[in-house]
């Protein structure tokens, strides 16, 4: 009876997840505004509304993260131009910050074998090399420096949650430790989609990948909270085809 609830409850969310994508695809289509203003709004709330439904409780880190996220969706509400790259780079930034303080108690670095902490340097080594290239060409492109510091911010927060996911990931293999992966990685593709439309080209595919993106991540943020840490490895877990269910 429990699994049966349970795996209701997962449909609902999967449900939420593909309206969420075809409400972006519709307002992105009709190039309609205020549409595709007011439906990143819906994101947050209803995986919330879902979510509490059935738990009763989320960690600070994970609402502060939620918050913060709210406020950079909403900022478009609020600031125009400037003012509003600057102020929503401000909120996720403490989003991803909240993000990275909920996975690095699971990171135990005296855990970590020498080859896999060779690999995760050698790789993080690669990101900030690109992270540092993109930059520099930045500078041609942005006037502010706060803009372009806020960049920097925000995208060196997000390789330092990638970094610790992964190597969280490769040490344990459990469900969980897959489902905050993919959302992180989810994540960091929206945000870079989001960088290339703002200071590159604005297309609108780019628009709905990049809404798709954070609606994903987002979902399997929300599958990992209510993942027990007991659970399987990942490798019994994917061959019962749970991991989106």
């Amino acid at each position: 009876m429990k699994n049966w609830i349970a795996n209701i409850s997962d449909k609902v969310f999967v449900l939420a997840l593909s309206l969420l994508i075809a409400v972006s695809f519709i307002a992105v289509m009709t190039s309609s505004t205020s549409l595709m203003t007011y439906s990143l709004l819906l994101f947050i709330p209803l995986f919330l509304i879902l979510y509490f439904s059935k738990y009763k409780y989320l960690t600070f880190s994970f609402i502060a993260f939620l918050l913060f996220s709210f406020l950079g969706d909403a900022s478009c509400l609020f600031f125009e131009d400037d003012a509003l790259i600057k102020a929503s780079s401000v909120f996720y930034f403490l989003g991803f910050m909240y993000l990275l303080i909920m996975v690095l108690p699971k990171f135990k670095l005296s855990e970590v074998q020498s080859l896999v902490g060779g690999y995760l340097i050698g790789v993080f080594s690669i990101v900030l090399f690109f992270l540092f290239q993109i930059y520099q060409v930045l500078q041609d492109l942005v006037n502010s420096i706060i803009e372009l510091q806020l960049f920097g911010a925000k995208s060196l927060s997000l390789v330092l949650l990638g970094f610790i996911s992964f190597g969280v990931y490769l040490n344990t293999q459990t469900k969980k430790s897959g489902q905050f992966l993919i959302a992180t990685v989810s994540l960091s593709f929206s945000v870079a989609l989001n960088y290339v439309s703002l200071y590159y080209v604005h297309h609108l595919e780019f628009v709905v990948i990049e809404r798709l993106l954070y609606a994903t991540a987002l979902y399997f943020l929300f599958k990992y909270t209510t993942t027990n840490e007991e659970d399987v490895s990942l490798g019994s877990a994917f061959n019962r085809n749970n991991v989106l269910v």
